[in-house]
């Protein structure tokens, strides 16, 4: 299977099935002398992990992440990392009754139109499943970010139309969608502080280019605003246009409707993504289908699932931005001959 690795410089490699043994990462390109244990990575994935809450699936893993390789006296060598985060809380038998047949919304008949075969235990690599690996990676990706003045956070701000802010009316929500054997689309945004001007490239290596493949990525993302995003349409030039001005002897902007991003490269403004996920696809109401046998069906889907996505995938869309962030300063690094000549010359 192609396309499990990201990146250029700072490049990962992620494998594992949802029911398999286990699920992992290989981070290569990581500079020698980071400081790095197993605490620094849990932090983040035991927020994507399921907290038993009325937003997250009954599965209960520990998520617990072991170092096996690129760590030595507690820093980075600078050779690759491995980790490997085990499953221990599968239950492949909730799946038999989907073997042979396609859930709706899922990608299930286009795996099986690809490689003939799949494995209908969670989605297999489908599975959402496989972000815990990517979120260990850019737990080290933050680490980087952070030793460099950077700040990458997000969060989730909407369930539905029911803004996050409002935590009774989206649990009131969530609560009828479980009693309709339902669930609900959800939206999280991400910001970045801190990220010098002149990151990324004009051309296909745009840097919002780069964030939006990282998004999509991401099962279930639907759609992506980055700044104004699709507001922008019925904008104005003259409104649109952030200002530029002199702020504290650096060049700033009045305004940021672009999100931090022109022609591709960051103009040291903050960076403003909008992520908008589907409604989780796995649901136990009727649903209509066919299976292998090209005979139409009715299911209903078994298993234990999120009825909400953004809840647990916020910190997911922090870990991709961090990835590509730290991407594409490593990439930077080599833009101008006069930074070289300085970094060989003393």
């Amino acid at each position: 299977m192609a396309g499990s690795s990201f990146g250029t410089i700072f490049k990962i490699t992620t494998w594992g099935e949802s029911h398999g043994k286990a699920i992992g990462v290989v981070i290569d390109g990581c500079p020698a002398g980071l400081p790095l244990d197993e605490s620094d990575i849990s932090q983040y994935t035991d927020r994507r992990r399921p907290n038993g809450g009325s937003m997250s699936t009954k599965r209960i893993e520990s998520d617990r992440v072991e170092i096996l390789s690129g760590i030595f006296e507690g820093k980075t060598t600078g050779t690759p990392i491995s980790l490997i985060i085990r499953n221990e809380d599968q239950r492949s038998k909730d799946y038999s009754q989907i073997a042979d047949s396609y859930r709706p919304g899922h990608a299930d008949y286009g795996f099986d139109a690809k490689y003939g075969f799949r494995d209908y235990r969670g989605g297999g690599r489908s599975s959402a499943r496989e972000t815990a690996a990517r979120v260990a990676a850019g737990a080290i990706a933050q680490k980087l970010l952070k030793s460099m003045g950077i700040e990458c956070s997000a969060r989730l701000t909407a369930v539905g139309d029911i803004p996050a802010s409002d935590p009774q009316a989206v649990e009131a929500l969530v609560n009828r969608c479980r009693e309709d054997q339902d669930s609900i689309g959800s939206t999280v945004e991400c910001t970045v502080k801190g990220m010098p001007a002149g990151i990324g490239d004009p051309v296909f290596e745009k840097l919002d280019a780069n964030l939006a493949k990282a998004m999509f990525s991401i099962g279930a993302v639907k759609g992506l605003d980055i700044g104004d995003g699709h507001l922008a349409a019925t904008a104005k030039g003259s409104t649109n246009n952030d200002a530029f001005r002199m702020e504290d002897g650096k060049v700033s902007t009045a305004t940021n409707h672009a999100g931090g991003i022109l022609g591709g490269i960051s103009n040291g403004s903050d960076i403003r993504l909008t992520v908008y996920f589907k409604p989780t696809p796995s649901i136990a109401a009727k649903q209509n289908t066919v299976n292998r046998f090209h005979e139409e069906i009715e299911m209903n889907i078994k298993g234990r699932h999120d009825p909400v996505i953004g809840a647990r995938a916020a910190v997911v869309v922090e870990c991709m931005t961090a990835l590509v962030l730290v991407d594409a300063l490593l990439l930077n690094m080599t833009s101008r001959l006069d930074r070289i000549l300085d970094f060989y010359q003393h």
